[in-house]
């Protein structure tokens, strides 16, 4: 490799403070957990902390390391443990029994991350081409997806657990206001651009970028709160089905839903659980855990709709990234602040639109294993935008797309309505 192939030295040391900074956050969200909390999985959607832990550093050792002449493998069974759905790279351990493994333990695998960690400085010090440096910031932003993720799968493993213990203990808060009534910000409508443009990392579902033409809207001006969730349970929400789309209908059955997950009725009064343990719920806080159905189905009862994700990407034009996003002191949605035009796009809740994730116009997923990443995800799910109290704050941005089946209830999604005009 040539020097004029190489990313600059500054670059390089950038990169390599980002990677360690990042690597270095995953090990401080699992401190707060025992082994025997790193290793349980309590539904087939759930892997274990310290799955999540190990998975993340395959990625690196798979994809990275060999770029290292001397480079040998950590264990000749990680491989096969460790992947979780890159079929061109080989088989895997199935995702529902991940909970099952016992060893390696979590002293192991915190050993293997050391391994490849040093590999990748070495990797790094060596210089890399722009190519290798775009694929070690892709693993980084991969990494922090897996942050969020082992939030949202600890939150579900200790919420099953009958002591509903907690992840840590959050000072207590006094219960916020209630906000001011929904008000509808108008939007102009007309031919738009949407996607990512310009410098910076997206992943490849945020591209390319294309032109769509949207009519004229209002977008409220905050999420919706507990307090109108408890007026939707009030009002039969979860007992009328003209509420509810054919497949909502059937899952609230099957599930017997009565209000939203980690939400009880104790004694009259409702509770909620949070990774800082079970507490009154407060009704000024953004709903939080509730599926793209049960979003759609109060969206109907309040007389509105979800927003498109274009919509809701058009509304956040000219918006600063901020908000409640990730801070260890807190892993709940906030009530959001006053401000003019809509608050908390970014952060507290990941936001439910009424668009199927589907691909681009001229979207062509990459070469390769890693060109699995995003593509091959693209049906039956929804897109969600803007973050949540999980999401780092340097991993969001307007064109991020997430996506979630439309039953999922887990993430930490809510809902914030739309209007045609």
């Amino acid at each position: 490799m040539t020097k004029i192939d190489s990313i600059p030295d500054a670059e390089l040391v950038s990169l390599a403070r980002r990677y360690q900074a990042v690597r270095d956050l995953t090990e401080r969200l699992a401190r707060p957990l025992s082994p025997e909390d790193q290793t349980i999985q309590s539904m087939a959607d759930v892997s274990p902390t310290k799955w999540h832990r190990a998975h993340t550093t395959w990625f690196f050792e798979t994809f990275l390391c060999p770029k290292l002449p001397s480079y040998e493998p950590f264990h000749p069974s990680f491989g096969y443990l460790f992947n979780s759905y890159y079929e061109t790279v080989g088989p895997r351990h199935a995702r529902p029994e991940r909970g099952l493994l016992s060893r390696p333990s979590v002293s192991e695998i915190t050993t293997y991350r050391r391994y490849v960690d040093e590999a990748m400085d070495r990797l790094i010090q060596t210089g890399l081409e722009q190519t290798t440096a775009s694929l070690v910031e892709l693993g980084i932003h991969h990494e922090q997806q897996h942050q969020e993720l082992i939030l949202m799968d600890i939150k579900h493993v200790l919420w099953t657990n009958p002591l509903r213990p907690s992840y840590f203990d959050s000072p207590a808060t006094s219960p916020s206001s209630a906000p001011a009534p929904i008000e509808f910000i108008e939007q102009p409508g007309g031919l738009v651009e949407i996607g990512h443009q310009g410098s910076g990392f997206a992943f490849d579902n945020e591209s390319p970028r294309h032109r769509v033409y949207i009519e004229p809207f209002a977008i409220a001006d905050r999420t919706v709160t507990c307090r109108e969730w408890l007026d939707f349970i009030a009002d039969d929400g979860y007992q009328r089905p003209e509420l509810w789309l054919s497949d909502g209908w059937r899952h609230v059955q099957q599930m017997n839903l009565t209000c939203p997950l980690y939400w009880s009725l104790i004694d009259g009064e409702w509770t909620i659980f949070t990774l800082a343990g079970p507490r009154k719920i407060d009704s000024g806080e953004p709903v939080c855990h509730v599926s793209y159905f049960e979003a759609d189905a109060f969206a109907r009862w309040a007389g509105a709709r979800l927003p498109t994700e274009f919509e809701w990407e058009h509304a956040a034009r000219g918006c600063p990234v901020s908000g409640q996003l990730l801070d260890l002191q807190v892993l709940h949605p906030r009530p959001a602040g006053d401000s003019s035009g809509p608050r908390g796009l970014y952060g507290d809740v990941w936001e439910w639109t009424s668009s199927a994730y589907l691909p681009y116009p001229g979207f062509r997923p990459g070469s390769g294993a890693v060109g699995e990443y995003n593509g091959k995800f693209m049906n039956a799910q929804q897109v969600l935008r803007g973050g949540c109290c999980a999401t780092p704050l340097d991993h969001v941005r307007r064109t991020y797309r997430n996506f979630f089946p439309a039953s999922a209830s887990w993430a930490f999604s809510g809902v914030r309505l739309a209007a045609d005009r």
